[in-house]
């Protein structure tokens, strides 16, 4: 059987706006969503969505979702290293303010995370990103539902 296309949510650090659109988006077109956290997520009720609560520790959720991608997958992750192993195995990665990471654009991500956590340590700057915007949102919602979109027209039975 054909492998059909599923939505990984890195979901703890997943901003309320960005879960909000996909699990409206899951929802709408039928497409399994899980969403893979160390705490408690309330889901809305439906077939299409499934929380799977992790151990709390570095780096587990991500673990779990690398290690379930499958080809053709969608990945919601703002941490740059799942993203890089996700693309490496063949899915798409995007970040929830709306970047889409794939083998043209991922080297270059991870370079500038890099160096922004060695500016970091180094005490040259502080802080993390801004907080989301509603622009923010609406570029997320953009590249998902046109890679989405994308990948339902490929599948077998469409």
């Amino acid at each position: 059987m054909e492998h059909q296309i599923h939505i990984w949510v890195d979901g703890d650090a997943c901003p309320k706006a960005v879960k909000e659109i996909l699990f409206k988006a899951a929802v709408k077109r039928s497409v399994q969503l899980t969403l893979v956290a160390n705490q408690y997520i309330a889901l809305p009720k439906s077939s299409f969505l499934t929380l799977v609560q992790v151990a709390a520790g570095f780096d587990i959720a991500d673990n779990y979702i690398a290690d379930n991608v499958e080809i053709g997958d969608l990945v919601i992750t703002a941490d740059i290293p799942l993203a890089a192993a996700v693309v490496a195995k063949g899915a798409f990665a995007i970040e929830p303010r709306g970047r889409e990471l794939n083998e043209e654009t991922i080297a270059v991500r991870l370079a500038t995370r890099n160096l922004m956590e060695e500016l970091r340590t180094n005490g040259q700057i502080s802080g993390g990103p801004s907080t989301m915007s509603s622009q923010d949102s609406q570029a997320f919602a953009n590249t998902f539902d046109r890679i989405l979109t994308r990948r339902i027209k490929e599948q077998p039975n469409h």
